[in-house]
């Protein structure tokens, strides 16, 4: 640290650390881009399933390697479920992903209940040592029913937001839902498609765009403080 840190007396000045051009441009990996798929209704003729499948051969056609979560079976979130299978398969798949898609209907100017108990079944304390959200890209995607409406996508940034996730500006709502898709359940060509694919295809270039780096761009001071504060204690304990 300089002379002019002597300035800041709250500073702890090892812990700021400057900034690291080799981590913050490192090599790309070399496996396609990983990308989990969440959606938010269980119905037959889903419609947030639907979009969220179309959102899937985009992304296998730009090159990426997609898997699609099915909620079904899912428990509520509770301490005795945690190690339900549906839990755990949902866990290792967002551990899995560098890139997430969130799709759910808009019920009562919300995203659904199985939207959100998806996300609060992904804790933000690490687990085997890795976060499994952290740091990920979001695109977020919602279907209405009726108007156009962004409620539920604008409740997902939230969401993103606290779940640390590097949530891309574009996003994709689809009103009168069931007037977009054919019967075999493939989506008409329209402008509401061609948004989809405009998400898929940012979510993509954020996603190579940072996924090298991803650890390295949510490295916090605040959480490095933290971490010598508590091995302090831990010494301190020991001494006594």
């Amino acid at each position: 640290m300089t002379d002019k840190n002597l300035d800041m007396p709250n500073l702890i000045a090892d812990q700021l650390h400057p900034i690291d051009h080799s981590q913050l441009f490192a090599a790309q990996p070399a496996h396609p881009v990983r990308v989990l798929m969440l959606y938010g209704s269980l119905r037959q003729r889903s419609f947030s399933r639907l979009l969220t499948e179309e959102a899937v051969r985009i992304l296998e056609a730009l090159g990426a390697e997609v898997k699609l979560f099915n909620p079904k079976g899912l428990p509520l979130v509770d301490e005795d479920n945690v190690e339900h299978e549906k839990v755990q398969e949902l866990r290792e798949l967002s551990l899995w992903s560098e890139a997430q898609v969130w799709c759910s209907p808009e019920r009562h100017g919300n995203m659904t209940g199985l939207m959100k108990t998806q996300i609060d079944w992904l804790p933000l304390a690490p687990i085997g040592g890795v976060r499994p959200t952290q740091g990920r890209t979001l695109a977020l995607m919602q279907v209405c029913g009726g108007s156009q409406s962004f409620n539920t996508v604008n409740q997902m940034r939230v969401l993103g937001r606290w779940m640390r996730m590097i949530t891309i500006p574009n996003q994709s709502s689809v009103p009168k839902a069931f007037n977009e898709f054919d019967e075999t359940g493939r989506m008409f060509p329209s402008p509401y498609y061609n948004r989809v694919v405009d998400v898929m295809e940012e979510l993509m270039k954020f996603t190579l765009l940072t996924r090298g780096t991803a650890a390295y761009l949510v490295d916090r001071y605040s959480e490095r403080v933290e971490s010598r504060e508590e091995l302090s204690q831990r010494v301190n304990m020991k001494a006594i």
